[in-house]
This record gives structure tokens, C-alpha cells and sequence, in this order.
């Protein structure tokens, strides 16, 4: 299960630490229901590739995450046929020890935007959340109950006209 809040957010956070940095692609075999590739590269660190499904919901939904070899990988960006959307992510810690994932996407587009996500454990946990005093201001946009937020509906939007 996934649970997470979203908020739109203008440039990186100021002041928290930086856990690790990820440059990123992804794309959509179907938005209804969600079935998604990605490929994540840790500056530093490993590369790995995903094979996602996510299930229906806002602040929780099911999520099944499976990891896949390169190349069948390569296979499944050849059958979408789009050009994936590129991303950049950077996690940071938060003083209450959860983490802030902030990503950057279609860096250099005219549609190129910036969002922040929070996980949580339950629904109650994150519902009852409030970002610390020096991140409410940047934290003050949450999308994560409208519709029309998620990147499947950024990748209809970009990429399936």
C-alpha cells in the first residue's frame, strides 16, 4: 500500500539535509489501470529498473513494484514508443525522521514543473501531518486530493496527443 501526500513546490528545499539524488525516466503502458516503467540511476549508486502497478486512489492506493532486467526493460520502452518523461529526484530527511521526495520533471520544457511527496505508514499518520514551521510555506500548495495531479495524468496530458 501506498500512502502519500503531494504538494506543487518552486525550486529544491533550503536547510534539510540531502540523502541521495536520482536521475529518472518514466512511462506509461496504461494510465487506467496504472502500469508504469521507470528507471532510476542513485548519483553514485546503482540503477534499477521497475515495473509498476498502482491501483485506484488519491492519498492510498495498492502499489506493486517489481524489478526487471534491462533489457526486458528496453522491450517494454519500445512498445510504449513515447519519449519517456525525465526526472530528477532528490530525497531529503525531515526533522520527524519521514522523508521528502522532491522531483523535478521535464527539465527544460515548457511544461516542466516541480512536485514534493511525503510516505507515510497509514492513512491516520498522514492525515494528521503538518509540515514543520520552515517548510510550510514551501509545503503549502497540496494537490495530493485533486484530481488530475498524478504523472499518469501529466503523461496523458504530454505524451498521448
Amino acid at each position: 500500500m501506498e500512502i502519500e501526500r503531494k504538494w506543487m513546490v518552486k525550486g529544491w528545499p533550503k536547510g534539510l539535509p540531502l540523502q541521495a539524488e536520482y536521475e529518472m525516466e518514466q512511462g506509461y503502458l496504461s494510465v487506467k489501470p496504472t502500469v508504469r516503467i521507470r528507471r532510476e540511476s542513485k548519483q553514485g549508486g546503482e540503477t534499477a529498473y521497475i515495473l509498476c502497478f498502482k491501483g485506484k486512489g488519491r492519498l492510498a492506493r495498492q502499489e506493486l513494484e517489481k524489478a526487471v532486467e534491462p533489457e526486458f526493460y528496453q522491450g517494454l520502452k519500445e512498445i510504449i514508443g513515447k519519449p519517456l518523461i525525465p526526472k530528477t529526484r532528490r530525497d531529503y530527511r525531515l526533522p520527524d525522521g519521514l522523508r521528502l521526495e522532491v522531483n523535478r520533471v521535464d527539465r527544460g520544457q515548457p511544461t516542466e514543473f516541480m512536485y514534493a511527496e511525503v510516505e507515510f505508514q497509514s492513512e491516520a499518520e498522514a492525515l494528521a501531518w503538518q509540515p514543520p514551521q520552515e517548510l510550510a510555506a514551501y509545503l503549502s500548495n497540496e494537490v495530493t486530493h485533486q484530481p488530475g495531479q498524478s504523472m499518469g495524468a501529466y503523461w496523458t496530458a504530454t505524451r498521448e496527443k
